[in-house]
């Protein structure tokens, strides 16, 4: 029982009664109802929930296991029988909820992180010549996910000039994105962690600024193999074999990542949410069978 009345102006918001129950249509349970008797305020039990008001709850659990096992959005919305538009608007309620359980998750794992990989995965928003960058770091002992950032990049290669030209100069936020990946990481992991990245120029710059007393080994970049969609290396010995692997799994789960598919990113912040969710399924339930 909640003894707090949900008025913020009441004097007296711990008197509070019961007032009878409800059945809530979309579940059938009984749902106790209470009344303060300051301010003669009503409500139940339910306005407190995360799920309040949502007509919809019961989708939640099964929405975030189809979104991280390569369903798309309308796909999923047609498995659930719901509409479209229901799923789009879960999706960011889903992606806040997991951010906020990720954090407490990864409490418990303050200061006992030693050795940590770093990668980034290359994506697109709508098309190819609005590539995306996607900033991983992975414990690389337990292959727990710490933080995924997304940010914006401009075209490289032989796209760079046709992208100029359709869309104009893009802007590059690979640096933010960084930037909050390692805000992130630098309370949880050790003083004196040891960091294994490949030979980005940016990685040895956020090192020394965040985690100044840690050990950073560089690797070459090696050619990918066709398994994984080009994540894992054609190599018979890969040191970043831990976060490179993470980022195959993130292209066959989820679906917006695949290479050669329809579904597309159309806003960064709705990938953001994705990666949200999966990260919590992927650290609850594929590591630690939940």
């Amino acid at each position: 029982m909640n003894t707090l009345c949900p008025n913020l102006k009441c004097t007296f918001p711990k008197s509070i009664i019961r007032d009878g129950t409800f059945r809530r249509r979309e579940d059938a349970k009984v749902i106790q109802r209470y009344r303060c008797k300051n301010c003669d305020r009503r409500f139940s039990r339910a306005t407190f929930s995360e799920n309040y008001r949502q007509k919809k709850r019961r989708i939640n659990t099964p929405l975030l296991k189809l979104l991280s096992s390569g369903m798309s959005l309308r796909r999923s919305a047609l498995i659930l029988r719901v509409n479209r538009k229901t799923i789009e608007r879960k999706l960011p309620f889903l992606a806040m909820k997991c951010r906020r359980l990720n954090k407490n998750y990864l409490k418990k794992y303050k200061g006992r992180i030693h050795n940590i990989q770093i990668d980034d995965l290359i994506t697109k928003e709508s098309s190819k010549l609005m590539p995306l960058s996607v900033s991983i770091a992975v414990d690389e002992n337990r292959r727990t996910i710490l933080a995924m950032e997304v940010s914006q990049i401009p075209a490289f290669g032989h796209l760079s000039k046709l992208a100029v030209k359709k869309y104009g100069k893009r802007k590059d936020e690979h640096f933010e994105g960084l930037t909050r990946l390692f805000q992130t990481i630098t309370p949880i992991v050790s003083t004196e962690v040891q960091v294994k990245t490949d030979e980005h120029q940016l990685y040895p710059g956020f090192i020394s600024a965040y985690l100044p007393k840690a050990r950073h080994l560089t690797f070459k970049s090696e050619r990918g193999c066709v398994a994984g969609q080009g994540e894992l290396k054609k190599v018979h010995f890969d040191p970043l074999f831990i976060v490179n692997h993470t980022c195959a799994l993130l292209r066959a789960n989820i679906n917006r990542l695949i290479r050669k598919t329809w579904c597309t990113t159309k806003d960064p912040k709705r990938l953001k949410d994705h990666l949200d969710v999966f990260m919590y399924f992927y650290n609850h339930y594929l590591l630690n069978g939940a």
